[in-house]
């Protein structure tokens, strides 16, 4: 089996036994990558767009900054890390803002300058996928994120890990009174469809409550996100 299959059983695993710590828009936190790391999570979040030749790292395109690039983030700093003895598995999510099938070429070939990351980094691609060209490679260095909807398509799991959607979607609920008994068991089906196509879970856009994450964490949800990771580690370190 690939380093990148073994890395995700890896991480499948420690899912199982709780739920993966994600830091939402990482790159905006005080230390992007390293508070995430120092805190013990598992999987971080980078939205990157291609200037110019370069994958630089911001929300909006007219934050970008040409110091800010994927490599000086995060690359570099992992590559530095992974040769660690303890050095944790990571999810890198990559969210791309910029035309798919330009960026994922960009993209493949800088994986391509790192292939120390890959017992340690499982790279996932969000946002604009580049999913037909990914389909045809006969060695990917990164996988798909899936949305809901292609729970109903056949789409092999070491293409499509992961699958994520948008919270307000599918739920009204915002984490004050009672979480709706309809709602509770819409996402309780939506884990078992996941899980039964031995897939990640993941929404975005919850509300960073513990109340909402005590409902993810009982129905089984694989990784919950946050921009607060002082909060979310306080909370899933708590039984």
């Amino acid at each position: 089996m690939r380093a990148a299959g073994l890395l995700f059983l890896a991480l499948v695993a420690t899912a199982a036994a709780g739920p993966l710590a994600h830091s939402h828009n990482d790159y905006e936190q005080p230390r992007p990558l390293l508070d995430a790391l120092s805190l013990g999570f598992d999987s971080v979040e980078a939205d990157i767009w291609l200037v110019d030749g370069r994958l630089l790292v911001a929300h909006e395109r007219e934050q970008v900054q040409p110091d800010r690039t994927l490599e000086s983030l995060y690359l570099d700093p992992l590559r530095a890390r992974v040769k660690s003895p303890d050095a944790r598995s990571l999810i890198l999510l990559i969210d791309v803002k910029t035309e798919a099938a330009a960026t994922y070429a960009a993209l493949d070939a800088v994986f391509g300058q790192y292939p120390d990351l890959a017992t340690r980094v499982r790279f996932i691609v969000s946002g604009n996928r580049a999913r037909e060209v990914m389909e045809r490679q006969p060695h990917r260095r990164a996988a798909l994120d899936g949305r809901m909807e292609e729970l109903t398509t056949d789409t092999p799991a070491d293409l499509m890990p992961l699958v994520s959607d948008n919270w307000a979607k599918f739920y009204t609920w915002r984490g004050e009174g009672d979480f709706p008994a309809v709602e509770r068991e819409r996402l309780r089906q939506f884990v078992v469809q996941a899980h039964a196509q031995h897939r990640l879970l993941r929404f975005w856009n919850t509300p960073n409550l513990p109340a909402v994450w005590r409902e993810l964490r009982a129905a089984g949800v694989d990784v919950i996100g946050t921009d607060d990771l002082l909060a979310l580690r306080r909370f899933l370190d708590t039984p």
